[in-house]
């Protein structure tokens, strides 16, 4: 009998199937939890909801509770991150049009992001010297891993954000009819939508996020900070009820029924065949092994992992693109809201494999290797920028210094 009731706000994504699982499949109910899921359109609508404490949790966008803790959301919260909800699940989907005008540039192999991205500078060049608008891309929200995803492609690629593409938010449900209207030429969100693009014909995959940075962060658990400390025995709950339903989700044998599951309409609500897509790893026909197998990972190589080296690299590119200052103060603010200590202290009681560190060298693992771990094996990677840069958490300022100089 469930004795705890947490409310958890959504979006009907693929990626939320960790908390859809905890629910439908049982997980937190054996946890003494009574989940309740409370889907949403928009993440500025998660963000809202979560500041007044319409949501004691929240599957949040990982640059979410950084822009909490640096003050740049409309309303003030102290959120934390007690784990992640998997890596990937990203990608970047441009008009049928501009698709065959990338090809006729710059013919490339879909998803690689260095060929798509010489594809795309040469399409912004023609049109520039035609005189033509610039390209709009839509992005979820503003402090979102695709904005900084497709800004990080863009200028790795030699295109300028905000200068030669227009960059625009749009919620992920409406991304394939803003698509198929012709409001907007191209956008990156998560799975289902590129694929329901895809399926209605209005546009093609160019690149995937796993292209642009293998095993790259997602999706978070957030949490109140005040939630947190008075539910302190709760949230490990949660937390464990998350991890269990994250193995689940990541093993093969459970994809089909995970699909039917997220798309009853109170879910993500979309064809299950689509939604198989992403877990299969089969969002574009010929993707290679590597990242078929890593498109969107809930649970293998330390998914649920909340790494403080992911928090600083979103933080470093708000730093980039002028959403905030850089100081030593905002740096701690943003490292400090995700909480290995709160993962630990949730799973100690389980035979899990736990990182030893709290950050790593991002970008560093050209394949898997084994890390020092609580329990068991932890294998992780491989990690890679598709420009070959990485990111050292403890050279944080020459890694801003580097990038402004890009």
């Amino acid at each position: 009998m469930a004795d705890t009731e947490i409310a958890a706000g959504f979006i009907p994504l693929t990626d939320s199937a960790i908390l859809v699982a905890a629910r439908e499949c049982g997980f937190a109910e054996e946890e003494g939890i009574a989940l309740t899921l409370l889907r949403e359109t928009s993440w500025a609508n998660i963000r809202d909801r979560m500041a007044i404490g319409q949501f004691d949790a929240a599957h949040m966008l990982a640059p979410m509770p950084i822009a909490f803790a640096l003050g740049l959301a409309p309303l003030s919260l102290d959120v934390v991150v007690p784990m992640a909800m998997g890596l990937g699940g990203n990608a970047v989907t441009v008009s049928a049009a501009l698709f065959e005008a990338m090809q006729a540039a710059h013919p490339f192999r879909v998803p690689d992001a260095t060929g798509s991205g010489i594809a795309l500078k040469a399409e912004v060049e023609q049109r520039r010297r035609a005189g033509g608008r610039p390209l709009q891309f839509g992005v979820v929200h503003a402090h979102s891993g695709h904005n900084f995803e497709l800004r990080y492609w863009l200028a790795a690629s030699g295109i300028a954000p905000d200068e030669d593409i227009e960059i625009v938010i749009v919620p992920p449900p409406f991304m394939p009819d803003a698509l198929a209207s012709g409001q907007i030429d191209g956008f990156c969100v998560g799975e289902p939508w590129n694929s329901v693009a895809v399926s209605k014909g209005a546009g093609r995959i160019a690149t995937v996020k796993s292209a642009i940075w293998k095993s790259s962060p997602e999706k978070v658990l957030g949490v109140s900070a005040e939630w947190a400390a008075r539910n302190r025995e709760a949230l490990s709950r949660l937390v464990r009820a998350l991890y269990r339903a994250a193995q689940w989700c990541g093993e093969a044998q459970n994809h089909a029924a995970l699909s039917h599951i997220l798309a009853r309409p109170e879910y993500v609500g979309q064809p299950a065949q689509l939604i198989a897509r992403a877990l299969e790893g089969a969002v574009v026909d010929g993707l290679s092994a590597d990242n078929r197998a890593r498109f969107f990972e809930p649970f293998a190589h330390a998914a649920t992992f909340p790494w403080q080296s992911h928090a600083l690299w979103f933080y470093s590119q708000m730093v980039r693109w002028g959403q905030v200052v850089h100081t030593a103060a905002h740096a701690e603010a943003a490292r400090s809201c995700y909480r290995p200590d709160l993962y630990r202290a949730a799973l100690g009681s389980l035979p899990a494999p736990i990182p030893a560190a709290n950050a790593k060298v991002e970008g560093a693992l050209a394949g898997t290797e084994a890390v020092g771990a609580s329990a068991g094996a932890l294998l992780l990677g491989p990690d890679g920028f598709f420009d070959g840069r990485v990111f050292d958490p403890d050279r944080l300022d020459a890694y801003l210094s580097e990038q402004a100089d890009r």
